[in-house]
C-alpha cells in the first residue's frame, strides 16, 4: 500500500505542475513511514517541502498556497499530531469554499497515517475521524487496499475539496494488485462505497484496516452458516447510503465495527442513517463493534482495545438473534 501512495503522488505530480507536496521528514528522508521516498530527487525541493515541525504552520501555509492555485498534499506525520492543525483545518479549509460563495476553492489533501495495531508510542495510534466527518466542507475518506489507495488519492488531489485521506498505518506493507495505468474516470468515484463480500444474512459495514478483520470474520461465520455481506465505506463523508441501503433491504441485520471509541462515533451515525432509511427492513436492531472509551492505550494493550474477530463474531451471534457462542448467554 506505501508503495501504491508513492505511485499516486509521483503521477498526480507528473500529471499537474500545480501539485505539490508539504510535510515533516518528507524530502531527503522519505517520511517516516518512506512514502514520500525518491520524490524530491525527481521534483525538487520546490515541489517536495521538509517543513518546520509546525502543524498549525504546515496547514495555514497550504491554505494560502490552495487558494492562489495550487494543489497542496499535505502530510501529518501520525494521527495524534493532526491536532495542532485542527484550527485550521475546521476553521479555514473547511469554510472558505462557502465563505465565499463559491469563488474560492480549496483543492487541498491532508494524508494522516491513522489507527492502531503497529506497537506505537502515545500519539501515534489514535482514531480521530468523527471530528472530520461532522465537519461540513471536508471530505474524509479510508483506503483499505492498494488498488483503493493508488486511486483515491489520484483523486482526492484531483479534487476542488479539500480531502482528509486515511492511511491505516497497518496496512502500509498489505500487498494486493495495482493498475497503474487506467484512467481514474473509468473507475468508481471515492464517494462510493465497495461490496467487499457478498452475503445474504447480515450487513458488516467497516473501512480501513478493519475491513481485513470483517472479512475474516465473515469467512468464519460461514463455517456456522451465516452470510455476511461485508461493505467497504471507502468514503465516510459523504456516505454512500445507495449503496448501504441496497445491502440491508436484502439483510435486515446491521454490525458497524471500526477502531475509534464508541461514543459519538462514526458507527452510531451509520447506524441512525440505516435506521432512517431502512427501518421497516430491520430484523433486529443494529449492533457496533468499536473500540473502548478510553484513550489509546499502551502498545502493549492494545490487541484487547482494537475489535477483533471474536467481537465481532458475538455481535453476529446478537443481531441473528441466538445465544452466544462465548459466553452461553445473550450478547
Amino acid at each position: 500500500m506505501a508503495k501504491a501512495i508513492t505511485h499516486g503522488l509521483r503521477q498526480a505530480m507528473a500529471d499537474d505542475p500545480h501539485v505539490l507536496l508539504m510535510g515533516e521528514d518528507i524530502g531527503a528522508l522519505g517520511g517516516v513511514f518512506r512514502v514520500t521516498d525518491g520524490l524530491l530527487d525527481e521534483f525538487g525541493a520546490l515541489r517536495v517541502i521538509d517543513t518546520p515541525l509546525a502543524e498549525s504552520g504546515i496547514m495555514g501555509t497550504a491554505v494560502g498556497l490552495a487558494y492562489r492555485g495550487y494543489r497542496p498534499v499535505v502530510e501529518i506525520q501520525f494521527d495524534g499530531f493532526v491536532y495542532p492543525a485542527f484550527n485550521q483545518i475546521v476553521s479555514q479549509v473547511a469554510k472558505l469554499h462557502y465563505r465565499t460563495r463559491g469563488a474560492v476553492t480549496m483543492p487541498l489533501t491532508i494524508r494522516i497515517p491513522w489507527a492502531g495495531g503497529v506497537g506505537a508510542a502515545e500519539h501515534h495510534s489514535e482514531s480521530p475521524e468523527a471530528y472530520f466527518v461532522h465537519t461540513s466542507g471536508l471530505r474524509v475518506v479510508a483506503v483499505s487496499n492498494p488498488q483503493d489507495a493508488y486511486t483515491m488519492l489520484r483523486q482526492a488531489i484531483a479534487c476542488d475539496d479539500p480531502v482528509v485521506f486515511f492511511e491505516p498505518k497497518r496496512l502500509y506493507h498489505a500487498k494486493g494488485p495495482v493498475d497503474l495505468q487506467g484512467n481514474l474516470a473509468d473507475v468508481a468515484p471515492m464517494g462510493v462505497a465497495r461490496v467487499a463480500r457478498s452475503g445474504s444474512d447480515i450487513t458488516l459495514l467497516t473501512y480501513g484496516a478493519q475491513v481485513t478483520t470483517a472479512m475474516d470474520a465473515a469467512t468464519a461465520a460461514e463455517d456456522d452458516g451465516v452470510s455476511i455481506e461485508v461493505i467497504d465505506l471507502r468514503s465516510l463523508s459523504p456516505v454512500d447510503y445507495r449503496t448501504i441501503e441496497a445491502s440491508v433491504r436484502k439483510t435486515g441485520r446491521v454490525v458497524v465495527t471500526h477502531e475509534a471509541a464508541r461514543e459519538a462515533g462514526v458507527a452510531a451515525e451509520l447506524i441512525a442513517g440505516v435506521t432512517e432509511r431502512c427501518f421497516s427492513f430491520l430484523e433486529s436492531a443494529p449492533v457496533r463493534v468499536t473500540g473502548h472509551d478510553i484513550p489509546y492505550p499502551p502498545a502493549k494493550l492494545e490487541r484487547h482495545h482494537l475489535p477483533d474477530l471474536d467481537r465481532i463474531l458475538d455481535a453476529v451471534d446478537r443481531v441473528m438473534d441466538r445465544p452466544n457462542s462465548m459466553s452461553g448467554v445473550w450478547s
